[in-house]
């Protein structure tokens, strides 16, 4: 077995394996990961001292050229974009056989055919089919820190159903004010706004507090 149908099969098993795994789908959802914590360092540098601003921005700007680089590696050592380059160079050597000989000409096509494979193929393929990849549905702890409406009015023990918005669909559970506010008096009318700041999910319940 040549080199162009080893890579040709070599490519075609990754694909396959990373499609029914779905490994494509939580590699795209670590990257997003990652581009949230580069933004939380951004704010985080632009607290520093008023004195080092030249010195912080060039500093910056230089983080910014590593930071692509590592990015441009990082990307190309995708598995999924090494098993289709492995594809396209198996498939592309193949066709340029009957034309080409063994050869530096050949494994020229066949790496050309490998990149135009991965960026006008594969790339937008994928992406389309990840467009349709299933989202992992919420659950009431999503919910902490969301305001939600009382549906009852609270009895003496601070207690209540209220309704609040879970992936899409509203949700009625048991509330409890929390103790500072009963300790204040406070009452939690029909139709107010409370916010949520803990759940038992197990239970359906939740702490509320008055907003």
């Amino acid at each position: 077995m040549d080199l162009y149908i080893s890579s040709l099969l070599l490519g075609a098993l990754g694909l396959g394996a990373m499609a029914l795994s779905g490994l494509g789908h939580q590699s795209h959802g670590h990257s997003h990961g990652h581009g949230d914590a580069g933004h939380a360092g951004h704010g985080h540098h632009g607290d520093g001292a008023h004195g080092h601003d030249g010195h912080a921005g060039h500093t910056g700007a230089h983080g910014v050229k590593h930071g692509g680089r590592d990015s441009l590696l990082w990307s190309l050592m995708s598995p999924r974009i090494l098993f289709s380059l492995a594809l396209g160079f198996g498939a592309a050597g193949e066709l340029v056989r009957p034309f080409l000989p063994d050869g530096i000409l050949r494994a020229a096509a066949a790496l050309l055919g490998a990149v135009l494979f991965e960026r006008f193929i594969v790339t937008p393929l994928w992406n389309f089919t990840m467009r349709f990849a299933s989202q992992p549905a919420l659950t009431l702890e999503s919910a902490v820190a969301d305001e939600a409406t009382a549906v009852t009015a609270f009895d003496s023990n601070g207690q209540g159903i209220v309704s609040v918005e879970v992936d899409g669909q509203i949700v009625q559970v048991l509330a409890t004010l929390q103790p500072a506010d009963r300790s204040l008096g406070v009452r939690v009318r029909a139709g107010q706004r409370v916010r949520i700041e803990d759940v038992n999910a197990a239970a359906s319940r939740c702490t509320v507090s008055l907003i």
